[in-house]
């Protein structure tokens, strides 16, 4: 199936996609990919409000802006994420939870990328309303798709359904 057609299935039902990534077998590079098309994707979505943010302020260029939020999305966003992924594992292994190191990468990647549609929604509010609360429901509804996503494929990488 391809990678659009697998996040609109995931906003249908989560864990029917986990499902099928983890019947797959361990492949890290898969998540690798996850993980990096996330950060392309976040860095794309963050444009708008760089662009806003140059024009408000022109002490910062635009290029200058853009190439420190690639640095930082596309660079350094994936070794915290996975500083992150080894964190909730060392928990999980104190929780005594059956979930691998690699369902744990793998479901938490997914679930980035998987919630990036809400990420660019949230981008272009930002880029053309600016802060408010409109930016602020929208950051929540991400932060809650994002949550549904994680929370539902780690249960499923557990073996429970909900």
């Amino acid at each position: 199936m391809a990678l659009t057609q697998d996040i609109f299935a995931t906003y249908r039902g989560p864990s029917t996609v986990m499902r099928r990534f983890l019947s797959q077998g361990r492949n890290e590079v898969r998540a690798l990919l996850f993980l990096l098309l996330s950060g392309l994707l976040i860095f794309v979505a963050a444009s708008p409000f760089q662009a806003r943010e140059a024009q408000l302020d022109p002490e910062g260029p635009l290029a200058v802006r853009l190439y420190w939020s690639a640095f930082l999305w596309i660079f350094i966003m994936p070794l915290l994420m996975y500083a992150f992924a080894a964190a909730v594992w060392v928990l999980s292994r104190v929780a005594r939870a059956g979930v691998s190191g690699f369902d744990i990468r793998l479901t938490l990647f997914w679930s980035l990328l998987a919630s990036t549609p809400v990420l660019l929604l949230l981008g272009l509010v930002a880029g053309l309303i600016g802060p408010g609360i409109q930016l602020q429901v929208v950051g929540i509804l991400w932060l809650c798709v994002f949550g549904w996503f994680w929370i539902s494929g780690l249960l499923t990488a557990q073996g429970r359904t909900i």
